[in-house]
Parts: C-alpha cells; structure tokens; sequence
C-alpha cells in the first residue's frame, strides 16, 4: 500500500498543487482546511505523514501539531509564509520534525517528504535491526531490535527524527558530534545552518529523558564543537 500523507492548509489551491505533486509521485492523499479537521483525520485514518500550514482558522497549524503528538509520532511537516528563524525554531520545538518556508519549490518539498517516509517506515519495522541487541547507559537502554529507547524501564515516545538521534549517539557514548554531522548522518542531506534545528530536537529528546533537563546528566552540550551522550 502507497504511504498516505494528510496534507493540511486554509487554503484550498495549496492543498490542490501539493496533492497533484505528491500524487504523482505515488502517494495517497487526504486533505484538511484547519487544525481540528486535520486532527479528526489524523486519528481516524492510517496517515504515515502530515504536511501542515502554521497560519489557520478554529485551531492553527502549531497548536494542531501538539494535539498530534499526544496521540501519534508520525512525521510533520510544518509550511508557514514565515522563514523567520524563530518561528522555525518554535515550530520544532510544538513538535514538527521538519519546516518548509513558502513559497517552496515542488522537488524539494517531495524530497523532504520522502525523506522524513523512509525514516519513518525504517524505524517502525520493529524486525529491523539486530535481535535483542541492547545498549545500556545507565538509566537508559536502547533496543536496536526494536528501535526502542527505555528510560527506567520504560518506553521513552520519541519520533523518527528523534530516535534517529538517540540512535546515532547511544551506539557512539563519549563521542563529540558537531550539529552539521548529526543533521546530515540523520536527515540525509547536506547541512545549511543546522545548528537551531538540531539544538531543538537534542532539547526535546532531554525532556523526555532527563530527569533534570536544565543540568542534564546524559545529553550534554560540548560548548564551540557539538553534543554527545555521556558514558553512565
């Protein structure tokens, strides 16, 4: 079955150009003109990936994509006229994985759209992976075999993106990654001033983690160089 992306925007020409494009490129297509639509349709149907407008009516993009992540870790992709550097960072941080200022250009929209699919299908084939290998960092242990990060024992609800990042620092403990390497060896393409995007998501992943995240005792910032997890 073709993956099936929920594409989401108050206004309907928008909806019409991105579906023909995604269409063609072999996807299913549902629409939404507001939050709450989108909401209802995201809970309701098998949707692996939402393209979301920021700027709508009864509930905007931003507070839709919160209510999402309560219920559901699929990829988002926020669209907003805004390219303001801030309302990117705010927008990670409601919880969108990726942001696409518009007015875009179609091949790059459909290559994010791709990208965040292929790590998203990746991470949720739970028989991908070595069986049963473990990575124990103190109160931390991730499942390869299930793509799985356990924080006491229990399961920690992380996104692709996000497991994506855990998954590359918890097989390298103590190793230092500068933001460009870890966008390109997670995100799969080259870097253009990463830094405020990965330093969103490394702040997510540490709420969800730490049991302090303002004195973090696992995801630490190497100040000029990068991140890494600390060996426990």
């Amino acid at each position: 079955m073709n993956e099936c992306v929920l594409v989401v925007d108050d206004d309907r020409e928008i909806v019409r150009a991105i579906s023909l494009l995604l269409e063609k490129e072999g996807y299913q297509v549902l629409k939404a003109y507001d939050g709450l639509e989108a909401l209802e349709l995201a809970v309701e149907k098998p949707v692996q990936l939402i393209l979301m407008d920021v700027m709508m009516p009864r509930l905007d993009g931003l507070s839709a994509v919160m209510k999402i992540r309560e219920r559901k870790n699929i990829p988002i992709i926020v669209l907003s006229a805004k390219s303001e550097e801030t309302d990117k960072i705010l927008g990670l941080s409601m919880g969108a994985d990726d942001y696409v200022a518009k007015p875009f250009h179609p091949q790059e929209l459909a290559a994010r759209v791709k990208s965040q699919l292929r790590r998203y299908t990746m991470l949720g084939d739970i028989h991908a992976g070595v069986s049963g290998d473990e990575i124990r960092n103190g109160r931390l242990c991730y499942r390869q075999s299930e793509r799985t990060l356990y924080a006491d024992g229990e399961p920690v609800r992380l996104t692709a993106t996000e497991t994506k990042i855990v998954e590359l620092l918890m097989k390298n403990r103590g190793r230092v990654f500068p933001a460009e390497e870890i966008y390109r060896r997670v995100w799969e393409e080259e870097a253009y001033a990463p830094e405020n995007t990965v330093m969103v998501h490394i702040r997510r992943i540490r709420e969800k983690i730490e049991l302090n995240p303002k004195e973090p005792e696992y995801l630490k910032v190497v100040w000029g160089i990068g991140y890494k997890m600390e060996k426990i």
